[in-house]
C-alpha cells in the first residue's frame, strides 16, 4: 500500500489510522540552530519504524531560520500504538522539553 498520512502541530493529541506499508509523516516546527530537535521518545517499532533520520526544510535561506523538522514512521504490522516526541536539546535529558506531540496510531 503506498501512501503517506502528513501530520502537524495542530494534530497533536488526535488519532490517525494507517495501513501497512503507509507512512506517518510528521511536520512539526522547530529551529535546529538553537539546539532543540525534535525527537521520538516513545513508540512500540514492532508497529513502526522509524524511516530515516529526521530532515529539516527552513522557512528562508536566512541563517539560524526556524522552519519544520520532518519525521517519517512506517507502519509494519496491525496493531496501535501512541508515538510520543519531544523537543528539546539532547544533551539537556533531565530538563523538561519545550514542546511535547503525541498521536495514537492504528494500522489496520
Amino acid at each position: 500500500v503506498a501512501g503517506e498520512v502528513h501530520l502537524g502541530e495542530g494534530d497533536n493529541g488526535s488519532q490517525v489510522e494507517l495501513k501497512r506499508g503507509q507512512f506517518l509523516v510528521l511536520n512539526l516546527e522547530g529551529n535546529p540552530t538553537t539546539g532543540y530537535t525534535w525527537e521520538a521518545a516513545d513508540f512500540d517499532d514492532r508497529i513502526l519504524r522509524q524511516a530515516g533520520e529526521a530532515r529539516f526544510t527552513p522557512d528562508s535561506g536566512l541563517i539560524g531560520s526556524g522552519g519544520v523538522q520532518i519525521l517519517r514512521f512506517e507502519a509494519q504490522k496491525r496493531g496501535q500504538t501512541d508515538i510520543k516526541l519531544v523537543y528539546r536539546r539532547p544533551w539537556e535529558a533531565v530538563v523538561e522539553p519545550q514542546k511535547n506531540f503525541s498521536v495514537k496510531v492504528v494500522v489496520r
